[in-house]
């Protein structure tokens, strides 16, 4: 078994710990980056992963993106991410999630969480029963942050589409979406109203079927999809489905998704410029949830005011886009040079 500090994710955090109780069930482990802009945020992912090392991963390397997603997006977060191991068919019970809001409630403070892929409102009221650093439950004004997250991938999308092609508006814009659960169904929707015309493929084929009668979506297969012929390439499932096999075959102009980590590796962001795609990295236009939540934080909750700071993901991409172009260098290799500017000058 690798050790945490062998991990090729392991990047200085500053917290990484693992929680077991076996009355619960619950195994998981949370991972604090840093807490140099503030505490630290990051959602909950339940998945049955093939090994502790997986695990890990996965905390390791989401919880250094939450950092960098913080800071780009200008919230006052750091970055932390916990992973539960299991099932989330089968596997939840309101004891899992209230023994996962004790293991919260062991950093107090220092790392407040959320909703994520293989969690839900339902998961978040039973742990916020026993921590108060629980956020996106039914009882917060706030509520679920992925309709936030597909209203800043829009707004991430619009922003691409005019600096590559020029263009003001979405009519007619051809965007093919590789997942359409809650943040790519909600970005479907958003983008319907524009006017794009959407190509859409789910391992869910009712969601399909859903984003086909409402928004007059070609259905295409799962792996049809990144052959698409359309402007926009939106990735909305997992990550990791920039790489070597896949990057020859994208017919598209722009890559902007809500996926996390959508690049296998780093080298792929220049690849994807020698193709001449434009590539919206990941953790800036999918920052919605986390500016969402923040406001309301800092605030209290108002959506006029966290609304427009969902449209200000679109000017951070493009100062990304324009740097980018000027350094000759990969948008994903400048988004961490920022974001890494970001927290250096705040530990000073």
């Amino acid at each position: 078994m690798m050790s945490v500090f062998d991990s090729p994710a392991f990047d200085n955090h500053e917290d990484v710990r693992f929680f077991c109780d076996p009355v619960a069930g619950l195994r998981a482990i949370i991972a604090i980056h840093s807490t140099a802009l503030g505490p630290a945020a990051g959602g909950c992912r339940m998945f049955p992963y093939a090994s502790e090392e997986d695990a890990v991963f996965d905390a390791l390397r989401l919880s250094r993106g939450m950092s960098f997603k913080s800071a780009l997006a200008g919230v006052p977060m750091g970055g932390g991410k916990s992973v539960i191991i299991g099932d989330p068919a089968t596997e939840k019970s309101q004891k899992l999630f209230e023994a996962f809001g004790r293991a919260v409630n062991t950093f107090d403070g220092r790392y407040h969480t959320g909703e994520d892929s293989g969690t839900a409102v339902q998961d978040m009221d039973w742990a916020s029963g026993v921590s108060d650093y629980i956020h996106g439950t039914s009882t917060e004004d706030a509520g679920d942050p992925s309709p936030a997250t597909s209203v800043g991938i829009v707004a991430g999308i619009e922003a691409a589409v005019r600096y590559k092609l020029g263009r003001d508006d979405l009519e007619g814009l051809v965007v093919a979406i590789q997942g359409v659960g809650a943040v790519g169904y909600g970005a479907a929707e958003i983008l319907h109203q524009k006017g794009a015309r959407l190509i859409v493929a789910d391992v869910n084929d009712q969601a399909v079927q859903d984003c086909v009668e409402k928004f007059g979506a070609e259905a295409v297969t799962t792996d049809e999809i990144i052959l698409a012929d359309a402007e926009v390439f939106a990735p909305c499932a997992f990550g990791a489905g920039i790489n070597d096999e896949t990057l020859p075959r994208f017919n598209c102009d722009i890559i902007a998704g809500s996926a996390n980590n959508q690049l296998l590796e780093d080298r792929h962001g220049a690849a994807l410029v020698e193709r001449g795609i434009l590539y919206a990295p990941d953790y800036v236009i999918n920052a919605g949830g986390v500016i969402w939540i923040s406001d309301a934080m800092e605030n209290g909750f108002d959506p006029d005011r966290a609304t427009k700071r969902l449209h200000a993901i679109g000017d951070a991409l493009t100062a990304i886009f324009q740097r980018a172009d000027q350094e000759g260098r990969g948008t994903n290799e400048i988004a961490d040079v920022m974001a890494e500017e970001i927290i250096t000058a705040a530990k000073k």
